[in-house]
């Protein structure tokens, strides 16, 4: 009982707290549809514990708090994209937002122990979380991959949000299991059932391919020429083989089952010819 209700006071808390600066982030553009969204929602859970509401209901509280970051976090991305992220505060903004993004399934394993974090937050929002961590940092590394001069000086900081990037990327295909083609389940089309044998459950998923590949490349064309690092060697991503076979899959998707569906295999294609 008590413990239920740290949880709860604890959650409370981080709810307060988004409201306050919800509420600040209106003020710069009070008509945002996603700030109006989350302020929607925090009005919602505000209202709830001030009715003293239920502690049962924490899966849901916490499913509805992480679409309240997802909002505010997608206001200040958009911010940092406008600026085309400047190098001065860039680092900390990204970093802080990246905290805020992961700060939902460590909550949801705090707080509710008992169950795995995809049954608490769902697949969906688990997979959305991910998402956004990975492609907040290929939009970052897609800037900074122009600005020549400053990778030369900061190599090292460069690969490493390249790594990051790929694991969140690749975590986010993982989320949901691929469906397995001898489990029993009957598919009417052959295509469909190829796609979820894969692991491709949506245009996002076919999207993440494309941005692990990209990122793979532009970590191959400077790692080799990066010996400062301090990363262990076992630990860094074979960013040549990943690359390879992510786009290996992305080309067959592409020109397979989604031939004319306007996805384009030419950049993939030209940087699998690199890799190979």
């Amino acid at each position: 009982m008590a413990d239920d209700y740290r949880r709860s006071v604890e959650l409370e808390r981080r709810i307060f707290e988004l409201d306050n600066k919800c509420a600040t982030l209106r003020t710069e553009k009070p008509d945002d549809d996603y700030l109006q969204n989350a302020s929607s929602i925090l009005d919602k859970l505000k209202t709830y514990y001030r009715h003293g509401g239920e502690s049962s209901s924490l899966p849901k509280l916490l499913q509805d708090y992480t679409q309240v970051v997802l909002d505010i976090t997608f206001y200040e991305e958009n911010k940092l994209v406008d600026q085309e992220f400047p190098e001065d505060s860039s680092p900390f903004k990204i970093q802080q937002l990246l905290q805020d993004l992961t700060e939902p399934e460590v909550l949801a394993g705090r707080l509710v122990p008992a169950q795995e974090v995809q049954s608490v937050l769902g697949l969906e929002l688990l997979e959305c979380l991910y998402w956004r961590r990975g492609a907040l940092l290929y939009m970052y590394c897609h800037t900074l991959h122009q600005r020549k001069q400053w990778i030369k000086k900061n190599k090292a900081t460069f690969l490493k949000c390249l790594q990051e990037g790929v694991r969140y990327l690749m975590r986010m295909l993982q989320v949901r299991n691929s469906v397995k083609l001898n489990d029993g389940v009957v598919f009417h089309d052959s295509a469909t059932a190829n796609f979820l044998a894969e692991g491709i459950f949506s245009d996002t998923h076919l999207l993440t391919m494309m941005y692990i590949g990209e990122m793979c490349f532009w970590a191959v064309k400077y790692e080799d020429c990066s010996m400062d690092t301090t990363e262990r060697k076992e630990d860094r991503l074979h960013f040549r083989d990943i690359g390879t076979q992510i786009l290996h899959k992305y080309v067959l998707a592409c020109e397979g089952p989604l031939q004319g569906q306007g996805w384009n295999t030419e950049n993939a294609k030209e940087i699998l010819s690199i890799l190979q």
